[in-house]
C-alpha cells in the first residue's frame, strides 16, 4: 500500500516475532513494519549491524527492552536513516551488579544444562498479575521455548557486554515516544522517565496495570500510541 512508513519493531530477550503481532496487524494502513530477528549474534553492535543490513533506507524504529538497547545502537551507527523512535519498557543505563549477576546465573545454569525459559515463578516479573494465569503468560511462555537456549546464551551476553546509552539521549533528534508500564519490576518506570526527561522533546506514557511486556499485555493502548506517533 503506498504511502505507508517502514517501521522496524525490535523485540525484547527471548522474545520473537509475536510480541508485536498485534501491532504489525493492526497497523497495517499506514505501516510497513517488520519485526527482525535479535537471536543470532552475541553483541548489541552485531545485532544493530544485522537490522542495519536488511533494513530500508530510512524507516521508524521501535525496541522493546533488549529491542532499546538495539535501537539505542542503530542511532549510534547510522542516526541519519531513523525517522522517529518509540522506546517501550528499556533503559539507557547498564545493569547494576545485582542484575549482572542474576544474567550471570542464568548463563551458568545453561551451562551446567538448564534452560526453563519464563517458568511460572519469573512470569509475575514480566506480565501484570492479571496476566500470569491467562493467555497472555502461556503466549509468553511459549516465545521463550521457541527462542530457545542458545539464542539466550547470545542474547544474555549481548546485553551484559552492551555499552552505557545515557550520553547518547541529548543527541537524539528524532520524534521520539517512550512508553512503560506502570507495573513493570523488570525495567521499572524511573528508567523510562530518565530517558524521557534526558531526550529533547519526548513524550512518555505509562500504561497502567501493566508490567514489561506493553504490545502483548495491552495490545490495542500499545497500537494507538504507535499510530499515534506515526502520524506525528
Amino acid at each position: 500500500m503506498a504511502g505507508r512508513t517502514p517501521l522496524l519493531l525490535l523485540p525484547g530477550l527471548l522474545c520473537d516475532a509475536r510480541v508485536w503481532r498485534d501491532q504489525v496487524q493492526a497497523l497495517a494502513d499506514v505501516a510497513d513494519a517488520a519485526v527482525p530477528d535479535l537471536s543470532l549474534d552475541d553483541s548489541i553492535a552485531t545485532m544493530a549491524a544485522r537490522v542495519l543490513a536488511s533494513a530500508p533506507e530510512r524507516f521508524a524504529l521501535a525496541g522493546l527492552s533488549m529491542g532499546g538497547y538495539v535501537a539505542f545502537e542503530i542511532l549510534r551507527q547510522q542516526p541519519a536513516r531513523v525517522s522517529r523512535l518509540a522506546l517501550f519498557d528499556t533503559s539507557a543505563a547498564p545493569d547494576s551488579p545485582e542484575r549482572a549477576r542474576q544474567r550471570r546465573m542464568g548463563i551458568a545454569a545453561i551451562g551446567q544444562g538448564r534452560f526453563v525459559g519464563v517458568t511460572r515463578q519469573l512470569l509475575p516479573r514480566l506480565v501484570h498479575a492479571r496476566h500470569v494465569d491467562g493467555p497472555v503468560g502461556a503466549e509468553v511462555q511459549a516465545m521463550a521455548q521457541r527462542v530457545g537456549a542458545q539464542a539466550y546464551l547470545r542474547q544474555q551476553g549481548a546485553i551484559l557486554g552492551r555499552v552505557d546509552s545515557r550520553p547518547l539521549l541529548p543527541k537524539i533528534d528524532v520524534p521520539t515516544l517512550v512508553v512503560v508500564g506502570a507495573d513493570d519490576v523488570m525495567t521499572p518506570p524511573a528508567e523510562s522517565e530518565a530517558i524521557a526527561a534526558a531526550i529533547p522533546g519526548a513524550v512518555l506514557h505509562r500504561l497502567s496495570a501493566c508490567g514489561h511486556l506493553p504490545p502483548m499485555e495491552l495490545p490495542a493502548e500499545s497500537t494507538a500510541l504507535l499510530r499515534d506517533w506515526l502520524r506525528g
